[in-house]
């Protein structure tokens, strides 16, 4: 039976720098107090608990999970505490964002206000990173979280983002397929003409460090039998690492179908902003949120060490 390998290889990686100061939003729940607890015991991060005093304490009890050696700012509004974190990352007394337990609308508000929160001049995105067994390496999903219908332009924000990302978890030059529902130029499918922008735009440099290629089905980008029957000829067909889907609705669902039909981990993250922003489901566990860390942790360590996140506040 396939087994997961994907993250392993992250959580290594990740161990081997510094654990980064993470402003934690609300860890007020069972598995994001857990998925801290671990990330720090696993040296990823330092947390920074944000949020009710008494509730955490009172939680960490409950849970057997020692927080005594964390810092611990004591606030009771959800918005507040999410402000104050966000505080904590434009002063760079943290690197990492992490919500905890309060509903994203909340989280997210905070971190994208104007003046105050840690927005750049690049299009901030989410991205999925699975770990899915029956598939032979990491596997990244953009966005499905936060931009709900992007234009042309946000897309290419959301591309470049990916493979910035990519290029940090290792792969030097990865393979992107802009999905589609079919893998020819439709022009009553504007997620066609889309793509097929993207891949000129990639052709002339507008978008670097990567084979973009697309409009491709979902079964022609990850499956190289898929591609041959449609005689489909590319670098990046049957071999994808990123999906770019063309809304959040299409890669919510596909997600979502990955984790709980094909057995898959996923770590999420936001990037784009002034830090990397950890924002997993109130739903997911702590291996998930432990991973998130582990992706964020090297995306914090990238950009001290090379200026990554200086670039991306330029672009």
């Amino acid at each position: 039976m396939p087994k997961h390998h994907v993250f392993s290889a992250i959580l290594a990686q990740a161990e081997t720098t510094p654990p980064v100061p993470t402003a934690v939003v609300f860890p007020v729940s069972d598995v994001s107090l857990q998925g801290t607890c671990e990330a720090a015991a696993k040296k990823v991060i330092d947390p920074i608990l944000i949020g009710p005093k008494t509730a955490i304490e009172k939680l960490a009890a409950a849970e057997k999970l020692d927080v005594s050696g964390y810092r611990l700012i004591d606030i009771a509004d959800e918005d507040e505490a999410a402000s104050r974190a966000v505080e904590l990352c434009r002063t760079g007394e943290a690197g990492i964002l992490m919500k905890g337990s309060l509903h994203t609308d909340a989280f997210m508000s905070a971190a994208m206000r104007d003046g105050t929160g840690l927005r750049t001049a690049r299009r901030v995105s989410h991205v999925f990173i699975f770990d899915v067994p029956s598939y032979p390496h990491i596997l990244m999903i953009t966005d499905a979280a936060i931009n709900i219908a992007p234009a042309l332009m946000e897309k290419a924000d959301i591309v470049q983002n990916a493979i910035d990302l990519a290029h940090v978890l290792g792969l030097k030059e990865p393979k992107v397929a802009i999905l589609a529902a079919v893998e020819t130029i439709n022009p009553k499918m504007r997620s066609t003409l889309d793509a097929a922008a993207l891949c000129k735009m990639a052709d002339r440099g507008q978008i670097t460090g990567a084979l973009v290629d697309g409009p491709l089905a979902f079964d022609n980008a990850v499956n190289l039998r898929a591609a041959k029957i449609k005689h489909i000829s590319s670098p990046v067909a049957g071999r994808a690492d990123i999906l770019v889907v063309p809304d959040i609705e299409s890669g919510n669902m596909l997600a979502k179908q990955l984790e709980y039909l094909a057995n898959a981990d996923a770590a999420g993250i936001v990037i784009g902003a002034r830090v990397p922003i950890v924002l997993t489901s109130r739903a997911d566990g702590p291996k998930a949120r432990l991973a998130s860390c582990a992706v964020a942790a090297m995306l914090a360590e990238a950009r001290r060490s090379t200026g990554l996140g200086a670039a991306i506040a330029e672009t």
